[in-house]
């Protein structure tokens, strides 16, 4: 049964009130810092003590708000902070979040 992803937002409609509902909750925010730490990585690796439908609810709202691209790469869906674009939009606001 195919996967269809949610369409993610362009560079120039990332939202500022989406961007900071996504990063809001704890268990979207533990997935970013993973990304932040690691970069591309699979679903199916991320440390959320969360079952697999919760799970897949955080991903869909981080791909819709424009906080990570995923793409698939055979059976597994790969996901990636889209750092280079959120930097661009609202400059700082990452390392804010993040504390880096």
């Amino acid at each position: 049964m195919p996967v269809f992803l949610p369409k993610e937002p362009k560079r120039k409609e990332l939202a500022l009130t989406a961007v900071l509902y996504a990063l809001s909750d704890e268990a979207r925010l533990g997935i970013v810092r993973q990304l932040a730490e690691r970069g591309e990585q699979p679903c199916g690796v991320f440390e959320v003590d969360r079952p697999k439908s919760s799970l897949s609810h955080h991903f869909r709202v981080l791909r819709e708000s424009g906080v990570v691209t995923t793409r698939r790469e055979g059976k597994l869906l790969m996901n990636t902070l889209r750092q280079e674009d959120l930097d661009a939009r609202f400059p700082g606001l990452l390392t804010a979040v993040l504390g880096e």
